[in-house]
């Protein structure tokens, strides 16, 4: 090292402010962009696959933006889908803070909204809906957050995977609701499919003002503000932010590692029980294999998409909300099968997890980082 390079002064408190908001700035567009690319690129192969079906990608594209978004019609059938999506993308980040992989939130979906329908039962004509809503609620929320905390519980105790534990725990969910709804709990009233007792108008939520689209979607919101706020303003978040970044500094610095790992995965899992209790009291009206819907499975996508930030989950949310909702139409005027918006789906995923290496290689991003 020369002299001259040894005995220069140190960059100003300005200047290496003016740094730092720099790379602050670099990281937020670089996450933007690189998602960007990979549903460009997503988008690419699905017209590569369109073209050797004889099928024209333009009609496609220009069909999947006017069934989820060319009207307002559209619009209502994008948000009611919006919804759930919000909660289980949620389900999905907040373990993710921690370096968890959670999958199973559409079990958690399908265990709150038969906890709501189930506690329904005796309040149904019985109950004012000011009570049993709140209850319902309540019993929702409580249900997934026992389904997906016992996940984190096994992670910590007995180092079991969390991924295939959560998604074993899908599948006990269905079993259980079909075993109910087929037998004990099933409703004399609905023949031809397996349901729980309805819950009647009473205990129905209601819309928005204005929208003919539940509340849900309102609370999703907040619930994905709420979410910001606690993982990145808030003692307990910089402790899971500590623990995701590396477990054995988290516990050298005595963190309590299992506790946070066992309440964060109740958090996701209530938010999942949440979208359960909204499918029942506003889009159902009771409990049956309808609640087996895949919005479990797609709010992984929408997490991934989001890099996993509460905040950047509802317009994310908003997007595959709309391509569910123009899945019909592309059915009808196309001839595909309804799957076709699932095969897009699936080459988003794949190309959200390859653009994983491109970050920190963008070059108009990190030229200044390679100076």
């Amino acid at each position: 090292m020369s002299a001259s390079a040894s005995l220069s002064p140190p960059p100003s408190p300005a200047a290496a402010e003016t740094g730092d908001r720099g790379r602050r700035w670099r990281t937020g567009l670089e996450a933007v962009v690189v998602p960007l690319a990979a549903v460009a690129v997503a988008a690419a192969l699905f017209s590569a696959f369109l073209v050797v079906l004889g099928k024209s990608p333009a009609t496609f594209f220009e069909l999947l933006w006017r069934g989820g978004f060319g009207t307002a019609f559209s619009w209502q059938n994008t948000l009611i889908r919006t919804a759930p999506l919000i909660f289980t993308a949620l389900c999905v980040a907040l373990p993710a803070r921690l370096g968890l992989m959670i999958i199973g939130g559409e079990g958690a979906l399908v265990i709150g909204g038969f906890a709501a329908a189930v506690v329904a039962l005796p309040m149904i004509d019985a109950v004012p809906a000011v009570v049993a809503l709140p209850i319902m609620f309540v019993a929702a929320a409580l249900a997934g957050a026992v389904w997906i905390g016992f996940v984190g519980a096994l992670r910590h105790g007995r180092a079991v995977n969390e991924t295939i534990a959560s998604l074993l725990m899908f599948y006990i969910a269905v079993a259980i609701l079909n075993f109910f709804v087929e037998g004990p709990l099933r409703s004399p009233a609905d023949p031809n499919k397996p349901s729980t007792t309805p819950i009647g108008p009473e205990l129905k939520v209601g819309t928005l003002p204005g929208i003919d689209v539940h509340w849900g979607l309102a609370f999703g919101v907040v619930l994905a503000i709420a979410a910001h706020v606690l993982m990145s303003r808030t003692t307990f978040g910089f402790a899971a932010r500590v623990t995701g970044g590396n477990v054995r500094a988290a516990r050298a610095q005595g963190l309590p590692v299992g506790r946070l790992m066992v309440a964060t995965c109740a958090l996701a899992g209530a938010a999942a029980g949440i979208a359960g209790f909204f499918e029942v009291t506003a889009v159902l009206g009771k409990a049956n294999a309808s609640l087996i819907a895949g919005y479990g499975f797609t709010g992984i996508l929408v997490s991934f998409l989001a890099r996993h930030n509460p905040l950047a989950i509802p317009p994310v949310a908003v997007l595959f909300g709309g391509l569910a909702a123009a899945g019909g139409l592309v059915q009808r005027r196309m001839g595909l099968p309804d799957a076709s918006v699932q095969v897009l789906q699936g080459l988003i995923f794949l190309s959200i997890l390859v653009s994983e290496t491109a970050y920190g290689r963008v070059p108009f991003l990190t030229a200044e980082k390679r100076r």
